[in-house]
């Protein structure tokens, strides 16, 4: 997709000014286990294959041959926003966990790996990427680089669990691991219910979490950390708190009516 919609518009037209490429951490290997943190947008790639070195080696070649537009790449990792059916939101999958365990009597349990619940963990607000990339479209200094981009901050699920079970209304549990994947798999019946009950949003069931990518996240027991100040000196000074863009965005979904 990257190869054909590049080279056609390259080749067609003459107003191309620049391409953005969104990355991931898993450039890192942050997806296989440790891995050296804070991470640099120098540090080498994990043993292929990767699809984000080979668009980023296509893009940086194929620039080469053509020079007449720029070209920069964002690294984010574990995007947040307002969005359904989104097979990599955390967001909807925190806020559907909590309400159905609030409606079976439950705390708010953290259902990842005990080590998940202590390491350093990272995210970045789908706003602060598109203010990011917008940024690396129109600014000279941002012209053929590659930048980390998070929220500029570090947290453990620990430290930020409780302001999450706050805005639920809900007390705090101690770890308990389980497959989402399995626990969540039952419980459609139960979310209707709620939908019904609160006037929500129709929105299927099979779309409003994706729980592998939540059971992903809270199994990851060791240590996610990018360094993002590159990005800061090169003139993108945005930052944001982690544990407020959750409410925010918990928020957002509950004055839109998909959840309670």
């Amino acid at each position: 997709m990257l190869v054909n919609s590049v080279e056609a518009v390259s080749e067609t037209s003459s107003e191309l000014q620049h391409v953005q490429l969104i990355e991931g951490n898993k450039w890192y290997g942050s997806h296989l286990g440790p891995f050296r943190t804070p991470a640099r947008e120098d540090d080498p790639p994990h043993m292929g294959p990767n699809f984000y070195v080979e668009q980023e080696n296509w893009l940086r070649n194929f620039h080469q041959e053509q020079q007449s537009w720029t070209w920069s790449a964002l690294r984010p990792h574990t995007v947040c926003g307002f969005s359904v059916n989104s097979p990599m939101n955390l967001t909807t999958c925190l806020a559907v966990y909590a309400l159905v365990s609030k409606e079976l009597g439950l705390p708010l349990r953290f259902p990842g790996k005990p080590g998940a619940w202590e390491a350093i963990y990272q995210v970045c607000d789908s706003r602060h990427l598109a203010r990011a990339m917008i940024w690396c479209g129109t600014e000279k200094q941002a012209q053929n680089q590659v930048f980390n981009i998070t929220n500029g901050d570090f947290f453990r699920w620990k430290h930020i669990w409780g302001k999450i079970a706050e805005f639920f209304e809900m007390p705090v549990g101690e770890v308990q691991t389980i497959p989402l994947t399995e626990f969540m798999a039952d419980k459609a019946p139960l979310w209707e219910k709620l939908c019904e009950k609160h006037g929500l949003q129709k929105i299927p069931y099979s779309q409003i979490a994706a729980w592998p990518f939540a059971d992903y996240v809270f199994g990851t027991d060791w240590d996610v950390m990018t360094d993002t100040l590159k990005l800061r000196l090169h003139g993108f000074h945005d930052c944001l708190r982690s544990d407020e863009m959750f409410v925010r965005i918990f928020q957002e979904f509950r004055e839109q009516k998909v959840i309670p």
